[in-house]
């Protein structure tokens, strides 16, 4: 959790009330690792999204987590269709699944922090002179450059943002998408295709979904390990 890239995830505290729940009743048998996945995977189907079927039987890691590791697998908030293509392609998902697996970001908000960059500082780029002007100036108005609570203060992804659907693509082909990478998802020629697909199709989107999630959640997973029974310490 000390990776900048970790920035802004929140109630931590609930995977630790669900793994003493777990404890009381199977010891030793579920992981802390399963059980992210599984409320990864709840969160989605509650939203409104797929009902992902996952496998299981991960085990923990003996060591301290490395923030060095989160640095390097979890793409920052600057990330284009370079950076996501070269991450997740390496961990098996097709561009398709890429694609998929970004519309992730029709659930939740983005910290202040993370688009000063793209609103005030990248004139030249390319995603940011495509935004739309309206939604450009409210991102302003939002997220003034100078304010001193960007860290907290925030936007929404998109108007439904606590729902999982496809209206994150309807955004972003119409120029209002909050990251860079939302933005150059639209025009690249590698994914502009697959986004204007998503957009009419939710259950394309689904499906694949579902694949990259399984996909993902099956990437590095430990050979050999330990099931802690706590998942905020070393036990």
């Amino acid at each position: 959790m000390a990776s900048v890239r970790n920035f802004g995830i929140r109630k931590r505290e609930l995977i630790s009330i669900v793994k003493s729940m777990v404890e009381a009743a199977c010891p030793q048998q579920v992981s802390c690792a399963d059980i992210l996945i599984l409320a990864a995977r709840e969160a989605v189907a509650m939203s409104g999204g797929p009902h992902i079927e996952v496998p299981l039987g991960r085990k923990d890691s003996f060591t301290a987590p490395s923030y060095q590791q989160a640095d390097a697998w979890i793409p920052p908030s600057t990330a284009g269709v370079d950076d996501m293509l070269h991450i997740f392609t390496s961990k098996g998902m097709t561009i398709q699944e890429s694609v998929a697996l970004i519309g992730a970001h029709t659930l939740g908000v983005t910290h202040c922090a993370s688009i000063l960059n793209r609103l005030y500082k990248a004139e030249g780029d390319k995603a940011h002179q495509e935004m739309e002007p309206g939604y450009e100036a409210f991102l302003m108005l939002n997220c003034p450059e100078w304010s001193l609570t960007s860290n907290i203060s925030f936007v929404f992804n998109d108007p439904t943002a606590f729902i999982f659907d496809n209206l994150y693509y309807k955004n972003a082909i119409g120029g209002r998408g909050v990251l860079r990478i939302d933005a150059e998802m639209v025009s690249d020629p590698r994914t502009a295709q697959i986004v204007k697909h998503f957009a009419s199709d939710r259950d394309d989107f689904f499906r694949a979904f579902s694949s990259a999630f399984v996909k993902l959640s099956t990437s590095g997973v430990l050979n050999q390990g330990v099931i802690r029974k706590r998942c905020n310490v070393l036990d």
